[in-house]
């Protein structure tokens, strides 16, 4: 097995963790996926924009289970290379894993510290912070949220 190959599966294992983790907080002994067994290759994922913008680029969706719209789900999230959000917060809690790039996730006023791939963060809900990609290319995260997605630009 390749590094690169031992790192993938080592994000997998890790998202599938989280999001397995995730959803036992919020509904004890249910899985994040109702129905049959699923494997999505990535070129089937379903990238749309997202509304996050900065000058470097809007912030893209692909969902992999529920909706980030409306409830409980795990998604990916595509950032680009040097994007840096504004203070913010989301109103619950969410588990990140760095799929692709180098990200960093951290509170107002912190230096950022790189989160390359295979690295995780866990964000308070209401908490002040901001997200980055820290690499030269795209950033590519994999986050699991008990409850919808939303970005509040901080007060």
């Amino acid at each position: 097995m390749t590094r690169t190959s031992i790192i993938r599966a080592a994000v997998a294992a890790a998202a599938i963790g989280l999001a397995t983790l995730a959803t036992a907080q919020e509904t004890p002994g249910h899985l994040p996926h109702e129905g049959p067994s699923v494997s999505t290759p990535a070129k089937n994922i379903k990238f749309f924009k997202s509304g996050v913008k900065t000058a470097v680029g809007e912030l893209e969706a692909g969902p992999a289970y529920g909706n980030l719209q409306t409830g409980r789900h795990g998604t990916f999230i595509r950032m680009p290379a040097g994007f840096v959000s504004a203070v913010h917060i989301h109103s619950h809690d969410y588990y990140a894993v760095v799929v692709k790039g180098v990200g960093a996730n951290d509170p107002v006023g912190a230096t950022p510290k790189a989160l390359p791939v295979g690295s995780y963060w866990f964000q308070r809900g209401e908490e002040d912070h901001v997200t980055r990609c820290l690499s030269k290319t795209d950033c590519l995260f994999f986050i699991v949220q008990p409850g919808k997605f939303d970005y509040v630009p901080a007060k």
